[in-house]
């Protein structure tokens, strides 16, 4: 009788520290997706361009650039029209650069979309640095509205010393509007196995 109030003590400390661990648990659910997303952005995984301000002291090479292609793209269920300035870019290594993106709404009603991006080939991701760029910012155009929005980046001269990136002359930097619903974009149509449509005019 005398290990009852020991038991129960026990107990209480054991359902204690499962309740604990459930929370703690939950908790890293909820933070994984935002920690991965800033992950990608930090070091570039998955061609996923990486974040950052502008260089202030960078080294390279005179006269050594990378040309950065443009790919404009808009997903079925979005009446817009999307477009770069240009093609492309040479962009030399170190310095920013700062290119214009055209979009048009061309249906009768407003709507509202959201850009995606991503680099090509991956392993450009943790050398492609943005500065500034629209891509995860809502934008709600009135039926014939358009806007320019720049997109602000640099290379990093590191892609050099990797043995991997270093003989690449050229890259991909690639964008598709979606319609958005919540800050999200909506993706039903390419679940049903439908491709983006070309963004051009």
């Amino acid at each position: 009788m005398t290990n009852a109030p020991k038991s129960n003590r026990n107990a209480g400390r054991t359902a204690i520290a499962c309740a604990g661990f459930a929370a703690g648990m939950l908790g890293l659910a909820f933070a994984s997706v935002p920690l991965y997303d800033a992950f990608c952005k930090a070091t570039g995984y998955g061609g996923t361009p990486r974040q950052g301000p502008v260089p202030t002291a960078v080294a390279a090479k005179p006269g050594d650039a990378m040309l950065v292609r443009f790919d404009t793209n808009v997903a079925p269920g979005l009446g817009w029209k999307f477009r770069a300035e240009s093609r492309g870019v040479d962009a030399n290594l170190g310095e920013t650069q700062t290119v214009f993106f055209h979009v048009k709404n061309t249906g009768p009603t407003a709507t509202t979309g959201v850009a995606t991006f991503n680099v090509q080939p991956e392993l450009m991701g943790g050398y492609f640095v943005k500065v500034e760029c629209f891509c995860f910012k809502e934008q709600t155009l009135q039926p014939g509205e358009s806007l320019d929005v720049p997109v602000v980046f640099y290379i990093d001269p590191a892609v050099r010393a990797d043995q991997n990136t270093a003989d690449l002359s050229e890259m991909t930097l690639s964008y598709t509007y979606f319609a958005s619903k919540n800050g999200q974009p909506v993706t039903a149509a390419l679940d049903r196995g439908k491709a983006p449509g070309r963004g051009n005019f």
